[in-house]
């Protein structure tokens, strides 16, 4: 098999050939290593070589053989270093045990080959770091992937892996699904398993899944890992069938809402706003019925929702059994630690009945509407640079609220706890690609995965590779020994 025609394939449509014979697990294995070494000069997007060999994995299940990675996000896998993309862990820190999530990834036969990039403390929209530097987008080198899971998009976009884990604490996995030009679902809160470290990732704001670029997998590995983890504090109601069988299935006539204004107050890229009404112009001919709404919350509201988040970002720093010095730490981090550190419990409370009250409005919104539809960013990829996480001057608030305006339509669903969908179903003047983003009352991942179906199938996007894609000039000219 050569990198071309790996590039180019799903991961369902690598299992498939891995499950016939036509190609062995150790041959994908092999090109994807070479892929992804491909990748990473150009784009910058690993914690650390690949792993050799591959993290433990079982040899069956509906991924077997399929390669993917993980992001470094959290102590997410026995035994890896982690470190959230800060100088303040030192690099001989490893993961006492693996989640139940990656325990799931494991056990649905994929096979880990490395960690991806993430900025500092995962709270930027940019995967920028002063420990790993720069991560480029495979769609133009000056642009960022979006945060926090920017190095998973890179790679998944690039060709390089079929899908990637990813973290969506505020946008962290549509956001750079949106800037990289991939399919990226922040399922319900409570779908896949938190445990056995915590309850609730960021007091239940935080979202563990993964970047894929087709509709199919993102369905398909729902199934594998969605549910409880034993003991879990929550369970969400289960689908009556498997997501995969969503999959062509026709959705019920519809009340859809649309809203392109920005709900930071700032502006929506025109091109972008098209995309997006595009898309709902889509739905009216499927047969459903559109009108222009949102939820009833302001700015002010949704950052404040968001706040209390940044203390349990900065726990594990609070926590740690050394003095953490300043230096170590990019100034906005720095600040959100100071900040954890100042926190009293009634103000973590105050935080809480916030988060509740935002919650119970987006619930009632969703009594009114089956479906939301957004511009996942409000503009195309931004150039680096455009967020600087060492500003001396900045404060947590400043510093969200400035991501925000970049970022204005995900952040509330990581509060309210609905399942989100980023699609690439547009594409700007210069090239670049722009997400639309479909919201779904509690639950209803399932209606989610029909109607992205229904738009991959009307508005294809597979066939769109980035400048920066593995499979560009290699037809021909791959040393791998092709399958028989």
């Amino acid at each position: 098999m050569e990198i071309h025609e790996y590039a180019r394939l799903d991961a369902i449509a690598l299992r498939e050939l891995i499950a016939t014979g036509k190609v062995s697990a150790a041959e994908v294995e092999e090109v994807a290593r070479r892929a992804l070494e491909l990748a990473n000069a150009r784009l910058n997007a690993l914690t650390m070589p690949l792993f050799s060999p591959a993290l433990e994995h079982a040899g069956r299940g509906p991924f077997a053989g399929v390669p993917f990675l993980i992001k470094d996000s959290a102590p997410l896998a026995e035994g890896v270093p982690f470190s959230i993309g800060t100088r303040a862990i030192p690099p001989h820190i490893t993961a006492e045990r693996d989640t139940e999530v990656m325990s799931r990834f494991r056990a649905a036969g994929l096979v880990t080959l490395g960690q991806t990039t993430a900025p500092e403390m995962a709270i930027s929209f940019a995967t920028e770091s002063a420990r790993y530097g720069i991560t480029r987008n495979p769609w133009d080198l000056d642009r960022g992937t979006g945060g926090s899971s920017g190095g998973s998009a890179a790679l998944v976009a690039a060709g390089a892996v079929p899908m990637a884990h990813g973290s969506d604490g505020a946008g962290s996995i549509r956001i750079p699904a949106s800037a990289c030009g991939l399919v990226g679902l922040k399922p319900t809160r409570g779908r896949t398993p938190a445990g056995p470290g915590a309850d609730e990732h960021g007091f239940g704001m935080s979202y563990d899944f993964a970047l894929t670029r087709t509709v199919r997998d993102a369905a398909h590995l729902l199934d594998a890992v969605a549910g409880p983890g034993v003991g879990d504090k929550y369970e969400v109601p289960r689908p009556a069938r498997p997501y995969a069988g969503e999959l062509g299935a026709e959705p019920e006539r519809l009340r859809v809402a649309l809203s392109v204004r920005s709900w930071s107050g700032g502006t929506v890229d025109p091109e972008v706003a098209e995309a997006t009404i595009a898309a709902a112009r889509l739905l009216e001919e499927f047969g459903h019925d559109v009108g222009e709404a949102g939820p009833e919350v302001t700015p002010e509201e949704i950052v404040e929702g968001c706040r209390h988040q940044l203390a349990a970002v900065a726990a594990p720093y609070l926590m740690a059994p050394v003095d953490l010095p300043k230096q170590v730490f990019a100034e906005v981090a720095w600040k959100v630690v100071e900040e954890a550190r100042s926190l009293s419990a009634m103000e973590l409370l105050a935080g809480f009945a916030r988060q509740n009250a935002l919650t119970r409005k987006v619930g009632a919104f969703f009594t009114r509407y089956d479906l939301l539809v957004t511009p996942t960013l409000a503009w195309p990829p931004a150039p680096h640079g455009t967020f600087d996480f060492d500003d001396a001057e900045q404060t947590t608030t400043g510093w969200l609220e400035s991501i925000f305006q970049y970022g204005p339509f995900t952040m509330l669903f990581n509060v309210s706890g609905q399942p989100a969908i980023s699609l690439p179903l547009g594409q700007s003047s210069g090239g670049l690609p722009i997400g639309v983003q479909l919201v779904a009352p509690y639950g209803r991942e399932d209606l989610l995965l029909r109607l992205a179906a229904r738009f991959e199938e009307a508005m294809p996007w597979c066939d769109r590779t980035p400048p920066h894609h593995v499979a560009a000039g290699q037809a021909g000219s791959d040393s791998g020994s092709s399958a028989r």
